[in-house]
């Protein structure tokens, strides 16, 4: 571990640690260092040469405070301001240098929701208060996209095994809440532990589960956030494998999924390594080369077009693991 003033001064210098020339590749990286094992974190880029990991759930089954940087050029880790309160299944995204957090599941006996909010910046290491989240709508393990200067959440757990279909947006430079058109305040079906992201003005949801790890879905949902109005769609584009608690990134107008689980093939652990990438342009999927380590909960962040994912859970529910590594599709 180094001071996060050394730490910071070396992300514009040198090249990337461990990474492979050779299309489709997998490199592994400096394990995730304080708390050690870690799963149900969520992971941010701040910057190009700059990753965030989150609150997330270490071996012992607690739920932490804890927010490390990692420094890409540099292949190193460091730890920063904690969050103000523990949270796991943190719905977050990283915005013009700094982290928003909006809400997530608590360390409480069957980890309930929270709508508590909070702005990092990464300058002053330092967390401010949110408006909170709207009560009747509190949840994690939302599917996250960011436009412009507004973050949408899609679907999510208020505790452990309920889903739900609620889109909520929020404002960054008004700093608040907004209301959402009738036709885009819900998606088709309940999702939680899905994957996503914005490409060319619309919001995808990937897969996830409804009400169970192993009630795994395969479907893709659309939001055109030029047209909210229009409400959302079902691409007929289904994933080669339906899977929760899934990763995925964009890079492009493509966006890659990685693990999962709710597998019910013996042997496995219940979790999945399959690598599948849907191409939003094209409106279709590939099947790739699998995961060299299997796992969920990991949370992926893509920086000049290599995906980062730390961490994650090698058994289905459980399993955290301090193993980190970059795929470079």
């Amino acid at each position: 571990m180094v001071s996060l003033k050394a730490f910071l001064t070396t992300i514009l210098a040198g090249a990337l640690p461990g990474a492979s020339s050779q299309s489709g590749s997998w490199s592994t990286l400096a394990p995730i260092p304080v708390g050690g094992t870690l799963q149900e974190h969520t992971t941010v880029a701040l910057s190009d040469s700059l990753l965030a990991v989150l609150g997330g759930i270490v071996q012992s089954s607690e739920t932490t405070d804890n927010v490390l940087l990692y420094n890409i050029t540099a292949d190193a880790w460091t730890q920063v301001a904690s969050l103000p309160i523990p949270l796991n299944h943190i719905n977050a995204v990283a915005v013009n240098g700094s982290i928003y957090v909006l809400g997530g599941l608590s360390a409480e006996t069957n980890r309930p929701a929270v709508g508590d909010s909070f702005r990092y910046d990464p300058e002053a290491d330092t967390w401010e208060g949110l408006e909170p989240m709207p009560e009747e709508v509190k949840r994690g393990a939302a599917v996250m996209g960011v436009y412009g200067d507004k973050v949408y959440l899609a679907g999510g757990i208020p505790s452990r095994s309920t889903s739900l279909d609620d889109v909520s947006v929020f404002d960054i430079s008004a700093g608040e809440w907004l209301e959402v058109p009738e036709k885009a305040r819900h998606i088709p079906e309940p999702r939680d532990h899905g994957g996503g992201a914005v490409i060319d003005g619309k919001f995808y949801v990937l897969g996830g589960r409804y009400s169970g790890a192993e009630n795994v879905k395969s479907t893709v949902f659309i939001l055109d956030l030029e047209n909210l109005e229009g409400g959302w769609s079902t691409s007929e584009a289904t994933m080669p494998t339906a899977r929760g608690g899934l990763s995925a990134a964009p890079v492009g107008t493509k966006l890659y999924t990685f693990g999962g689980e709710g597998n019910p093939e013996e042997g496995t652990k219940g979790v999945f390594d399959d690598v599948e990438v849907y191409d939003a342009e094209a409106d279709e999927w590939e099947v790739l080369e699998p995961m060299e380590l299997p796992r969920h909960g990991a949370s992926a962040a893509a920086v000049d077009g290599r995906i980062y994912i730390p961490g994650g859970g090698t058994q289905q529910g459980l399993g955290a693991t301090d193993f980190f590594d970059v795929y470079e599709p």
